[in-house]
């Protein structure tokens, strides 16, 4: 649980990379709109080794046991719709050839990555939703029943 639950933080932090980049390289919408999602996957290639290390650490040594709750999975897939739906447009501004971009087929690339990106924070969300609402607890252990016959009493 601590894996899926710090794999989900890390991806959320890569947004503390948006803040550093830098002008857009044209102007409108659409630049501005491409280079936040260059920081933003700039980002989660720093953020989550950090984050998948952290977390297999916490969940060998059992130190963090406890599932992440609905909000967590609610946040997490709704920040991959809005990842993977701006990813879809920018792929397809990008396709048209835009003004201003060096080359396009880089672009595409980090557009798919993008919305790569996106698609599998939206799995991750709904996976630690489902996780949540079938009630699986990673500090009960399964209970085994044994498959004596019982003896019937007599009196």
């Amino acid at each position: 649980m601590a894996m899926l639950r710090l794999l989900a933080i890390s991806l959320l932090c890569g947004v503390v990379a948006v803040p550093l980049l830098g002008e857009p390289r044209g102007d409108g919408f659409e630049h501005a709109r491409y280079a936040v999602l260059v920081a933003l996957v700039i980002g989660q290639v720093v953020t989550v080794p950090i984050g998948s290390v952290a977390g297999l650490v916490l969940a060998t040594t059992g130190s963090w046991p406890r599932t992440p709750g609905y909000a967590m999975g609610a946040i997490t897939a709704a920040f991959g719709a809005v990842v993977a739906t701006q990813a879809w447009a920018a792929s397809r501004w990008i396709d048209g050839s835009p003004p201003g971009l060096r080359d396009p087929e880089d672009s595409s690339l980090v557009a798919a990555a993008a919305l790569l990106s996106g698609v599998f924070t939206i799995c991750l969300g709904i996976c630690i939703a489902v996780m949540r609402w079938s009630g699986y607890d990673p500090r009960t252990a399964p209970i085994r029943r044994s498959r004596t016959r019982r003896r019937p009493r007599t009196p």
